[in-house]
């Protein structure tokens, strides 16, 4: 039983883009307590920030956050200097900062697409570029995806896309990297009650009809996905590489 709680544990520094808020945030500190030391990145949301920072020095985590457009080349080179600087072992990267215009396709322009796609898959491509020197062998890459990168959903079609586009690259980099020792995965969530879904059109209807829809009755948690998410990025997942894991309660199955 030891032998396999070593397994799960987390050693070496991780970068969480979009790190404070969410499925980000509880990605963070849930690979804090599991022994990493985490960047948690965020842009905008000083509030989430200072609060996430409150409970990591209440509780004695080894988080830090960092403030940093990933979007841009200062803000690539401003984690590329911190985890320079940290000088520990980079072991990965978790992808769960996300932005996106919902709207219906004949309201939507070409520059919504191309800030969409900026955030949730370049930023992606640029940052492991950035710190490819700096990992070390056995590191993951971890993406946050949705069932929307797979199937059609209402006021979606520039999220999904980009999450469709984002899933295919994590396949690229699971194919192209495995021979460095970095494995690649994507962890998609089915409906999350999150802040995300405060810009959905219908989101109370639509959350209600997916906890409805799932097996197990209800949505899956932002703690449950943290769990997951540090499975993938263990020592315990060293076998899994450009797979991705659906985290809905079985609600996809039945769609």
């Amino acid at each position: 039983m030891q032998q396999t709680a070593q397994e799960f544990q987390l050693k070496g520094l991780f970068v969480v883009t979009g790190g404070t808020r969410g499925i980000g945030r509880s990605i963070a500190t849930q690979f804090s307590r599991a022994g990493a030391h985490v960047i948690a990145n965020f842009l905008r949301n000083e509030a989430a920030a200072g609060s996430l920072a409150s409970v990591a020095q209440r509780k004695g985590l080894s988080l830090e956050i960092l403030r940093a457009d990933v979007t841009t080349p200062d803000g690539l080179s401003r984690i590329e200097a911190r985890v320079k600087e940290l000088n520990l072992p980079l072991r990965g990267v978790v992808h769960c900062a996300a932005t996106g215009v919902h709207r219906t396709i004949d309201k939507m322009s070409g520059r919504h697409l191309e800030w969409t796609f900026a955030l949730n898959v370049r930023a992606l491509f640029d940052l492991v570029l950035r710190l490819l020197p700096q990992f070390e062998r056995h590191a993951s890459i971890l993406a946050i995806s949705s069932l929307g990168a797979s199937r059609a959903v209402p006021y979606y079609t520039a999220v999904g896309a980009s999450k469709g586009a984002l899933e295919a690259l994590i396949k690229h980099f699971a194919a192209e990297l495995a021979p460095r020792g970095i494995r690649a995965n994507v962890l998609t969530p089915g409906a999350v009650a999150t802040e995300a879904w405060k810009d959905i059109p219908d989101a109370d209807a639509r959350l209600a009809e997916a906890a409805a829809r799932s097996p197990i009755g209800r949505l899956v948690t932002v703690e449950e996905l943290a769990l997951c998410a540090q499975f993938l990025c263990s020592p315990a997942a060293s076998g899994i590489n450009g797979q991705t894991l659906v985290v809905d309660g079985g609600g996809a199955m039945l769609a």
